[in-house]
């Protein structure tokens, strides 16, 4: 797989998550956060299972167990940044969350040379920069004071980070669908132990919100997650955090097309950036380097 088709794997992902934010956004007003993460979880982990068997059949050599407990780490960190997300929620606004969120694609190419010294192409840091004015724009290009919740978003915002990086080093196993599979299990597991102690299990609210929790658990999460999986497997972190940035750009368009959002003149702009910003990590570089670079299934040094 070219870098090209990789990215375009994690621009359909971004697609997906935008979809998602609908579904989001009208389930969470029945159902606690954490039940919530658990079952959309749990969804999302039964409807990749087959296939990750399949690929297991098909794979040369097994995975180690060293391989499985990395999967969980995995596991872990989405569930502390999706539990913080959601939390954050409860006491900041929309647009708060939205623009703050945004902060790990800047935060991905941070914490990349920080911790294993891998430098990014030079395009990357003015495209993130591109990237998270774009998401402010989209956000309406105003933040409020800071609450507690914003503080949440923030950490949580870490998390995401720290879950892009880990799954390009979880990627050179060759098994995206596993890791895919097993990250999943281990949030659901996490939100139902958590749910259990401090929500109400309130089955007439979950049957009412069974389409929203379907839909974010077979394609926001089953299939979403697994295409970042596979495409981070022939990019770099920094690279593939810009792509999934498109997040907000398909959540303004898909919350005007179904909740009659509209946007302002500055989201357009944002909306421009973004796609400015998509398009500059994906041809400067074959410019820069005159031919086109398949990336190989190892995190590069650009």
């Amino acid at each position: 797989m070219t870098r090209v088709q990789a990215n375009l794997l994690l621009l359909l992902a971004g697609v997906i998550w935008g979809m998602g934010f609908v579904a989001q956004s009208t389930a969470m007003a029945s159902i606690g956060p954490f039940l919530f993460i658990a079952i959309r979880s749990a969804i999302a982990s039964l409807s990749i299972l087959p296939l990750a068997i399949s690929e297991g059949k098909r794979a040369a050599q097994k995975l180690q167990p060293s391989n499985y407990f990395f999967f969980m780490l995995v596991g872990a960190v989405l569930f502390i940044g999706l539990a913080l997300q959601q939390i954050g929620l409860i006491t900041t606004s929309v647009t708060n969350a939205g623009f703050l969120t945004g902060l790990y694609v800047v935060m991905v190419p941070v914490l990349g040379v920080l911790i294993f010294r891998t430098w990014p192409h030079p395009v990357v840091w003015p495209a993130a920069a591109a990237c998270l004015a774009g998401i402010f724009l989209l956000s309406g290009g105003e933040l409020n004071a800071l609450k507690q919740g914003d503080w949440l978003i923030i950490s949580g915002a870490l998390f995401w980070a720290m879950q892009v990086i880990l799954i390009s080093r979880a990627g050179r196993t060759g098994r995206p669908i596993m890791l895919s599979c097993v990250q999943f299990a281990t949030a659901a597991i996490a939100g139902f132990a958590i749910a259990g102690v401090i929500e109400d299990f309130n089955w007439s609210a979950i049957a009412l919100t069974w389409k929203e929790l379907l839909f974010t658990g077979v394609f926001s999460s089953g299939l979403a997650f697994t295409l970042q999986a596979i495409g981070q497997r022939y990019t770099t972190s920094a690279q593939a955090a810009i792509f999934l940035s498109s997040e907000a750009l398909f959540a303004a368009f898909f919350g005007a097309l179904f909740l009659g959002d509209r946007l302002t003149f500055v989201g357009f702009i944002g909306c421009g950036l973004l796609f400015a910003a998509m398009l500059a990590v994906e041809l400067v570089p074959m410019f820069w380097n005159r031919k086109p670079i398949s990336i190989p299934a190892t995190e590069p040094a650009e």
